[in-house]
C-alpha cells in the first residue's frame, strides 16, 4: 500500500471510530430548571398546573406530572418518551388532539427538548432560586480581557468586577473608562444620600484630600442615609399617613417612619430588622422601639365606612400580611395561592393557610380606634406607671407584671365590643361600641374571667343611675357583679367588684335605667376585660397604686398602632378559605412553611417569631438574594434578577447568577447583615464607577445595561428630585423625626369627607423638609411625587413604574415648590454686573458640571428674552414670583433661568 494511500485509511478509520463513538454516547443532558420549565410554563401550566387540571393531568408538582390521569395511566413515562401520551399529543395534527390545544404547534428543538427530557429520565429539577451555594469562587482574571495593565487595574477594584469582567469577556466587550470626578461624586452622594454631595467634598476629593473610600464611609455616616432609604422601605411597608379606603382617616404611625430611618442609620443588621418588624411583640421584655417595629404590619388599610363588616376587613388584612410578607422578603408572588395551588411555582393552595396561621392571631381587629396602640407617656403620666409596675414587680411575679406592663402599654387583651351578641334593647353603631338603652342586654360569647376580682369597661354613659348587671351564662344565670354607672365626660375606662370565677363562660351583660326615655342612648360599650387582680392588696398602698392605675388607662397620650399577639385563650382557629373566599372555610390547619423552601427548625416557636426565624436563617435561599438583588437594583435602576418582584419560575434569569449568590453569601456570612456593607461594597467596585456614557453600537447590543459594561444612568426618584431642588437652592431644611408635613401643593387638590381635614400648609422650616416627611393621604397623595411614579402605597410596592411624561415637566416648571427653589437658587448666585457667571454659577451648582458654551449662550439668550418680559410688563414679576415682594426684573429673568436648568436632563438623572 502507497504511503499516502495508508494514510488516508487511517484518516477514516479514526472518523469512524470518533463517530461510532458518538453514536454511543447520550446528547447532552437536559436540565429541567433552565430548558423544559420554561417551555411547560408558557405552553402547558395555563390547563395543566394549579389552576386546571384537565384530564387529571398537572405539570406543576413532580408527584402530580408522574401520576395517573383520568385515562388510568402516567401522561409521561420517564425513559420512554415514545411510550409517553404526552409526548404523542405534541406530535399529533389533529388541531383537536394536538397539545396544546388551540394554540399553535411546538417548535421542533422544544419537542425535542421535551423528548429527550423523556428518554434521559424526566429528571424533575428545581428552580435556580429555591437552592443556595454553600461556596461561590470569584472567577480568576488571567489575560486582563485584552486590557493593558493600567486599565485593568482601574477597572478591577473588588470581587464584583471579577464577574462583571468575565461576562463581558465572554461577550467580547470592554467596559467603560471610569467617570469623571464630579460625576462620581455626585452620582455617589445621589445613591447614599440621595442629595448631592457638598462642593467642599467635591474639592477635598479633586485635590486628593481625602480617597474614594473615605467619601464612602463619610457619606454612609449620615443622618442624610437613613431618609433616603427610608423612602425605599417605605414603599415595601406600605407607609401612610391615614387608613385608606373611602374615609381615608388620618393614622398617627410616624413614629415607625422615624424608627426605619433610626434603624437605618444605626445599621441594623437585616435579620434583626427583620425580625423586629414580623415579631417584635413576640421577643423577650421587648423595648418601645421592637413595639413601634412592628408597626411595619400595621400599615395595612383600616375600613371605617359605615356598615362594613369588621371580621372580613380583618381577614383581608391579615391576607394583606402574608402577601406582603413573602413580597418583600422572599421576592415570592404567593398572593393567587390564596385562591387555587401556585400556577408556575410549587406552592400549593393548603400552604397558603398554614401561612395564615402565623398572623390569624394579631390582636387587631378594624377598630376605627386601631387598638392595639402603643402609648407614650408623658413626665408625670410615666411616673405613674413607673410605680404601678415597681408594685406589682414587688409584689407579684414575672407574669403578672407582663400583664400589667402590656396593658398600660398598649391595652391589651380586651373583648371588643363588635364580638358582642343577641344585641335586645340596644345596636351596635358602627362606631366600635355597643348603643344599650333601658332594659338593653347582650351576651359575651367563651369569655375567660381570669379569676379576676374585677370587670374593665370603656364606655361613654349620658345618664346617671344606670345599673349594669353581669351575670353567668344567660340572663337566668347567677350574679357576677353589680354596680351603678354614672354620667361621664367622654370615654372613661373604669373598674368594678366582680364575683371571681376561673373558667371558660359566656356573659350575660344587661342595663337599666328607668329615668331614661324609651330607646334613648343610656351608654356605649366599646370593650370589656378581666385582668388578673393586681398582686398586694393586703397592703397599705395598695389603693393609691391602683388609682394611678386607672389614672394611666384614661390619660390621653400619643401613639402608634402596633403588634400585639392573642393569649391563648383568645387564640383563632384558621380554616383554608374554599377558592380563597373567608366566607366558605374547610379543614383547619396548624402553622406550618411551603416544603419547597428550607426546613423548619423544630426549635422555633410556632408564631411569627418563628416564622421571622425561618426567613432568616442561613439556609433560606431567598432571602438574602432578595435583598441584594433590590439594594443593586436602587443603585443600577435594574436587578441582577431584572423581575425584582419575582424570582420565581416565571422570572427572567439572573444577568450574573454567580454574582447574585456571592453576594448574597457575602451579605450574610461576612458582612452579618449589614445592609451599609453590602451597599459599600457595591459603589467601592469599578464596574460602579465606570462612565455612563452610551454609544449607539452599545446601547443597541445592550440597551438596559444588563451587562454591566457602563455605569448606571437613572433618572432620580420623585421625592429625590425635589429634595435636590431644595438642597442647590439652599431652602433645604435638615430637621429630622416627628409627624408628616404639609409643602405647598396646588389648591383644591385635597378634599376629604366626614372629617373636614385641610391640608394645611407648613409654617417655617417644615415647609422644606425632605420628601420622606410629607404627609401621604392615600386617597390624595402629594400631587408632585404622584407625577413622578410615587405610589398611594395602598399596597406594597416592589417597583416604581419609570414613565416620562409632558406632566413632570409641568410639575418642575410650575410647582410651587420648584419655582421657590429656582428664585433662591437665582438669588444665590446673582452677580448684577456678570449675567454670565450667574448663569454659570447656578448650572454648575446644579448639574455639578461644567457648562459648555453652547448651553450658556442658550440659557444667556433665555435670560434676555424674559428680562425684556419682565421690564415691558411692570407686574408680571409680582404675579411669577408671588412670594417675594418687589422682585427686581434682572432676578425674575434668571429665576427663570434657574427653572430652566431643573429642567435638564443633567439635573433630573443621576449619571
Amino acid at each position: 500500500m502507497k504511503k499516502d494511500n495508508f494514510k488516508e485509511v487511517r484518516w477514516l478509520t479514526l472518523v469512524m471510530v470518533i463517530l461510532f463513538i458518538s453514536s454511543c454516547q447520550s446528547p447532552d443532558k437536559v436540565d429541567f430548571s433552565t430548558q423544559i420549565k420554561p417551555i411547560l410554563n408558557k405552553n402547558c401550566i395555563t390547563c395543566h398546573g394549579g389552576v386546571k387540571k384537565n384530564a387529571g393531568f398537572s405539570l406543576l408538582f413532580e408527584e402530580e406530572a408522574f401520576a395517573d390521569t383520568e385515562s388510568g395511566k402516567p401522561a409521561i413515562i420517564p425513559g420512554d418518551a415514545a411510550g409517553s401520551e404526552f409526548i404523542k399529543r405534541l406530535h399529533e395534527e389533529d388541531p383537536e388532539l394536538r397539545m396544546p390545544y388551540e394554540k399553535p404547534k411546538l417548535s421542533d428543538e422544544d419537542i425535542d427538548l421535551l423528548t429527550r427530557w423523556i428518554d434521559q429520565g424526566a429528571e424533575w429539577g428545581e428552580h435556580w432560586a429555591y437552592s443556595l451555594p454553600e461556596k461561590v469562587e470569584i472567577p480568576t482574571i488571567t489575560d486582563q480581557a485584552g486590557f493593558s495593565p493600567t486599565e485593568s487595574s482601574s477597572f478591577l477594584r473588588n470581587g464584583i468586577d471579577n464577574f462583571v469582567l468575565t461576562r463581558l469577556e465572554s461577550e467580547q466587550l470592554a467596559p467603560n473608562p471610569p467617570a469623571e470626578n464630579n460625576i462620581l461624586v455626585r452620582r455617589l452622594a445621589l445613591d447614599i444620600t440621595g442629595l448631592p454631595p457638598t462642593p467642599q467634598m467635591l474639592n477635598d476629593f479633586n485635590k486628593g484630600n481625602i480617597s474614594y473610600e473615605t467619601m464612602v464611609d463619610s457619606l454612609l455616616s449620615l443622618n442624610t442615609y437613613g431618609e433616603k432609604w427610608a423612602t425605599w422601605w417605605l414603599d415595601l411597608a406600605r407607609y401612610a399617613d391615614s387608613k385608606g379606603y373611602e374615609k381615608d382617616m388620618g393614622r398617627s404611625i410616624w413614629k415607625y417612619r422615624d424608627w426605619v430611618i433610626k434603624t437605618f442609620n444605626k445599621d441594623l443588621p437585616y435579620d434583626q430588622f427583620t425580625t423586629e418588624q414580623l415579631a417584635g411583640d413576640l421577643l423577650p421584655q421587648p423595648s418601645t422601639d421592637q413595639l413601634i417595629a412592628t408597626a411595619f404590619h400595621r400599615n395595612t388599610m383600616n375600613n371605617d365606612e359605615g356598615g362594613t363588616d369588621d371580621e372580613e376587613y380583618r381577614v383581608a388584612t391579615v391576607i394583606d400580611r402574608i402577601n406582603t410578607t413573602f413580597e418583600v422578603w422572599q421576592s415570592t408572588t404567593i398572593g393567587c395561592v390564596q385562591c387555587h395551588s401556585h400556577p408556575y411555582d410549587p406552592f400549593k393552595h393548603e400552604e397558603y393557610f398554614k401561612l395564615m396561621a402565623f398572623f390569624n392571631n394579631a390582636r387587631d381587629e378594624d377598630t376605627p380606634d386601631e387598638s392595639p396602640i402603643l402609648k407614650f407617656y408623658n413626665k408625670e403620666q410615666q411616673q405613674k406607671v413607673d410605680q404601678v409596675l415597681d408594685w406589682v414587680s414587688k409584689n407579684g411575679d414575672e407574669k403578672s407584671l407582663s400583664v400589667y406592663k402590656n396593658f398600660m402599654q398598649f391595652t391589651e387583651p380586651v373583648y371588643k365590643s363588635h364580638i358582642l351578641e343577641e344585641i335586645t334593647n340596644g345596636a351596635y353603631d358602627d362606631h366600635a361600641s355597643v348603643v344599650l338603652w333601658d332594659k338593653g342586654n347582650c351576651i359575651l360569647r367563651n369569655a375567660y374571667t381570669n379569676n379576676a376580682g374585677y370587670v374593665y369597661l370603656k364606655y361613654r354613659s349620658h345618664y346617671d343611675g344606670t345599673i349594669m348587671t353581669i351575670r353567668e351564662d344567660d340572663a337566668n344565670g347567677p350574679v357576677l357583679g353589680k354596680f351603678t354607672i354614672n354620667k361621664s365626660q367622654g370615654y372613661s375606662t373604669s373598674q368594678f367588684p366582680l364575683n371571681r370565677i376561673d373558667k371558660t363562660t359566656d356573659i350575660y351583660i344587661e342595663t337599666n335605667n328607668p329615668k331614661a326615655a324609651k330607646e334613648a342612648n343610656i351608654m356605649n360599650l366599646y370593650w370589656i376585660t378581666f385582668l388578673p387582680d393586681m398582686p398586694g392588696q393586703d397592703k397599705d398602698g395598695w389603693k393609691a397604686v391602683n388609682r394611678s392605675f386607672m389614672e394611666t388607662l384614661n390619660a390621653e397620650t400619643p401613639s402608634v398602632p402596633i403588634v400585639a399577639e392573642n393569649p391563648d385563650y383568645m387564640k383563632r382557629t384558621t380554616q383554608v378559605f374554599d377558592r380563597g373566599s373567608w366566607l366558605s372555610k374547610t379543614d383547619t390547619v396548624e402553622p406550618a412553611t411551603p416544603q419547597t423552601l428550607n426546613a423548619w427548625n423544630d426549635k422555633w416557636p410556632k408564631d411569627r417569631l418563628g416564622l421571622s426565624k425561618w426567613i432568616v436563617d442561613k439556609k433560606n435561599p431567598l432571602t438574602a438574594r432578595t435583598l441584594v438583588n433590590r439594594v443593586w437594583h436602587q443603585i443600577y435602576g435594574r436587578g441582577l434578577v431584572s423581575t425584582i418582584e419575582d424570582i420565581g419560575s416565571q422570572s427572567e434569569a439572573p444577568s450574573h447568577p454567580a454574582l447574585l449568590d456571592w453576594l448574597s453569601l457575602r451579605f450574610m456570612n461576612e458582612h452579618n447583615w449589614s445592609i451599609k456593607a453590602l451597599v459599600k461594597e457595591i459603589v467601592m467596585s469599578g464596574t460602579y464607577r465606570q462612565n455612563s456614557e452610551s454609544t449607539p453600537e452599545m446601547y443597541q447590543t445592550d440597551p438596559h445595561n444588563e451587562l454591566l459594561a457602563r455605569g448606571p444612568r437613572i433618572r432620580l426618584g420623585a421625592e429625590q428630585i425635589r429634595d435636590q431642588a431644595l438642597a442647590v437652592s439652599g431652602l433645604l431644611s435638615d430637621k429630622m423625626y416627628g409627624p408628616g408635613v404639609m409643602p405647598p401643593q396646588p389648591d383644591g387638590v385635597w378634599q376629604t369627607v366626614y372629617n373636614g381635614a385641610q391640608w394645611e400648609e407648613s409654617k417655617g422650616e417644615d415647609r422644606y423638609r425632605r420628601g420622606v416627611y410629607t404627609y401621604l393621604k392615600r386617597t390624595s397623595p402629594y400631587p408632585s411625587f404622584l407625577t413622578f411614579d410615587a405610589g398611594s402605597r395602598e399596597v406594597c410596592t416592589i417597583r416604581r413604574t419609570v414613565t416620562n411624561t409632558p406632566l413632570q415637566a409641568l410639575v418642575t416648571l410650575n410647582d410651587p415648590v420648584y419655582l421657590e427653589a429656582s428664585y433662591h437658587l437665582a438669588k444665590n448666585t446673582q452677580t448684577v454686573d456678570d449675567i454670565d457667571k450667574s448663569i454659570t454659577d447656578s448650572y454648575e451648582r446644579a448639574t455639578y458640571t461644567q457648562i459648555t458654551p453652547a448651553t450658556l449662550k442658550t440659557l444667556r439668550s433665555l435670560y434676555e428674552e424674559s428680562l425684556k418680559e419682565f421690564k415691558r410688563n411692570s407686574g408680571s414679576a409680582e404675579l411669577y414670583l408671588h412670594f417675594e415682594t418687589k422682585p427686581s426684573p434682572e432676578l425674575s429673568a434668571l429665576t427663570i433661568v434657574a427653572n430652566a436648568i431643573m429642567n435638564l436632563d443633567e439635573f433630573l438623572t443621576k449619571a
